[in-house]
């Protein structure tokens, strides 16, 4: 590292997956970066903002298939930034909404070293309004709820049972694999008949969705070959979606 170069580490929400919806303040980062650390889900069009002699390393996690484990990440973050100057933590969505962004900053500050944080734009929110669905409408849905499925323990989160109860858009990360657990919870508070969405790989060009009720999304999935990564949005907002109204509509003539 040159004498005059300082560490430092910027962590960066590089957004849902489209490269082309990473915020201005992110590319301006990776401009000046000395290293970039990038996840999985990251387009690799995005590196290309990066001075061409920065290091380019890959820390991505895969579900069932951790490269490179939370732990040595964060010491990565440390050992380059003190080695080499500014490091770029490159992050899919926004580094605060279950990309453990906060468990980066308090390990890397630990040793001294300044962070920043660039927030990105959610998968959250995103990947529902690529295929049209409006996590809240006015008379429709007030409120949402972001909730991972799977919680540290690998357990279904029970902030899932709860938000069943309400009439909020519910949108959940990390999911395909509890599905029927979803279903079960949503079938034993009366939501049987409540529409569902799940969207694979949305915002890029491998995006494809399914979209049922709670009663037939198990199976609809399945049919489809739907996998991670994916968002399940549940909730009437579902139905509002211009890309799904034939869906709904022939939900509608078969109940009649």
């Amino acid at each position: 590292m040159n004498q005059l170069t300082k560490p430092k580490v910027t962590l960066v929400g590089a957004g849902p997956g489209d490269p082309e919806l990473i915020t201005l303040k992110a590319v301006l980062a990776l401009n000046k970066a000395d290293v970039v650390l990038y996840d999985a889900l990251i387009d690799k069009s995005l590196l290309k903002h990066a001075p061409a002699q920065a290091i380019k390393i890959f820390v991505g996690k895969r579900v069932g298939k951790h490269s490179c484990p939370q732990d040595e990440t964060n010491r990565l973050c440390v050992e380059y930034a003190l080695k080499h100057g500014h490091v770029v933590r490159l992050k899919g969505g926004d580094p605060f909404v279950f990309g453990r962004g906060s468990e980066e900053i308090d390990y890397i500050e630990a040793f001294g070293i300044p962070t920043e944080v660039v927030p990105g734009i959610t998968s959250a929110v995103a990947v529902p309004a690529s295929i049209g669905i409006p996590v809240t409408k006015r008379g429709v849905s007030e409120s949402f709820w972001v909730i991972t499925a799977t919680t540290s323990y690998g357990e279904l989160s029970r902030d899932i049972a709860i938000a069943a109860q309400s009439t909020a858009t519910v949108v959940i990360l990390m999911g395909t694999k509890k599905l029927p657990e979803i279903v079960k919870a949503y079938k034993a508070a009366g939501k049987s008949d409540i529409p569902v969405a799940i969207i694979q790989n949305g915002t890029t060009k491998e995006e494809q969705f399914v979209a049922g009720t709670i009663q037939d999304i198990t199976s609809k999935a399945h049919q489809a070959g739907i996998a991670a990564p994916a968002i399940i949005v549940i909730g009437e907002v579902v139905k509002e979606s211009y890309r799904l109204k034939e869906v709904y509509e022939q939900t509608i003539n078969i109940g009649h």
